[in-house]
């Protein structure tokens, strides 16, 4: 590929992006609250001269008055620490579920999809950074919606599950927390998809009304994290396993992304970690990287290397390992790991097929482990 044609397909990849995070709702419900005001945040304590430190994720900022946290979504004003991107969410979308992803909750079904401004983590490779790396002040369009108006709307359109994904719930974890409450309320289902930062308190809370969890394990490398995410690896690892103990049904992403985490040994470490610490009934998807962000000379990943993940995670036990981001190939969709028979039929994000009786394989009988249709 010329160096011409090269720009050419980043540029449109970002385009794409960006068009797909602001798809909207059509209008603000009728109505609609005119404005909605900071939500003081959870988990925070004032640590005197009006300066707070922070506790919903592992940094803990230590925040000066009229301060931002490192998310850019907490504000401190004269000692309260506020979310100021409650009730302000700049995408509002319906997908579907295996978007997420979620291969083993409802499939096919589809879902309302909620995300802000701002994240806890700078990766170089986040392909919703239009979102996640601006503050409420620059991210462009924001709408005005209360949890109430969230839930509201899901019932209005049908759609038996809320989503917190697009950026890091972690930031807008007072909007989230509410919203969930009211959707479990109304017997909404409620998901979200988190790069697993949260502290151990707040995620414990707010999985009371949380039904699944897709969690991305950027990496199985502390440097990685350090250089790549600004983030750090250890906390992740102690969310999944908080995640599993509460019972939440958990669905674990690695973006592949050569050069930078591709390395064999390190992705059957992980394999490894997951088998003997989470089980392996854990679906594991390995997406594929395009290039995006502060890295739009990388290659994308190249099929074979999905393919040689995806056998180091068999050889180590996990049984529903996919691949993602690869349109037709064969091995998105989900198998039974007793027989091999296609279990859930994909071709990307549409579901073609579901060979399930009850929660077990309609071939063999063995019972598969997720949140199916009734």
């Amino acid at each position: 590929m010329s160096i011409d044609r090269r720009l050419v397909t980043i540029i449109c990849l970002l385009l794409v992006a960006a068009a797909v995070i602001y798809v909207t709702l059509e209008k603000p419900p009728e109505d609609a609250e005119d404005s909605i005001v900071f939500r003081e945040t959870m988990y925070y304590r004032n640590i005197g001269n009006d300066t707070v430190e922070c506790g919903i994720c592992f940094r803990r900022c230590i925040v000066a008055e009229g301060d931002l946290g490192y998310c850019r979504n907490r504000k401190n004003i004269d000692g309260t620490l506020y979310n100021i991107v409650y009730g302000k969410p700049s995408a509002i979308q319906v997908d579907p579920v295996e978007k997420e992803p979620q291969h083993h909750f409802l499939p096919g079904s589809q879902i309302l999809c909620i995300g802000t401004a701002g994240c806890n983590f700078h990766c170089r490779f986040c392909h919703n950074w239009p979102l996640s790396q601006r503050d409420v002040e620059t991210v462009g369009r924001t709408f005005e919606r209360s949890p109430a108006d969230l839930v509201e709307e899901a019932q209005r359109r049908g759609i038996p599950t809320i989503s917190f994904t697009y950026n890091e719930p972690t930031s807008f974890y007072e909007y989230a927390y509410d919203t969930a409450k009211l959707a479990q309320e109304a017997g909404i289902n409620v998901i979200f998809h988190s790069n697993g930062s949260m502290s151990p308190e707040p995620l414990r809370a707010l999985l009371e009304y949380t039904d699944a969890v897709t969690i991305d394990l950027k990496a199985f490398d502390e440097d990685f994290y350090r250089d790549v995410t600004e983030g750090r690896l250890e906390p992740v690892l102690d969310t999944l396993e908080i995640i599993r103990q509460e019972g939440v049904w958990l669905e674990i992403v690695n973006l592949v992304i050569p050069t930078l985490n591709d390395d064999p040994e390190q992705i059957r470490q992980m394999c490894r970690w997951i088998a003997t610490n989470l089980g392996t009934d854990i679906p594991l998807h390995f997406n594929r990287f395009s290039p995006a962000y502060r890295l739009p000379t990388l290659p994308a990943t190249p099929v074979d290397t999905l393919e040689m993940a995806y056998e180091i995670a068999k050889e180590e036990g996990l049984q529903f390992v996919v691949i993602g981001n690869v349109p037709g190939h064969e091995r998105n969709s989900t198998f039974c790991p007793e027989c091999d028979s296609p279990l859930i039929e994909r071709h990307h994000f549409t579901v073609n097929e579901v060979h399930l009786d009850d929660g077990h394989c309609s071939n063999c009988g063995r019972e598969i482990p997720g949140i199916w249709q009734p």
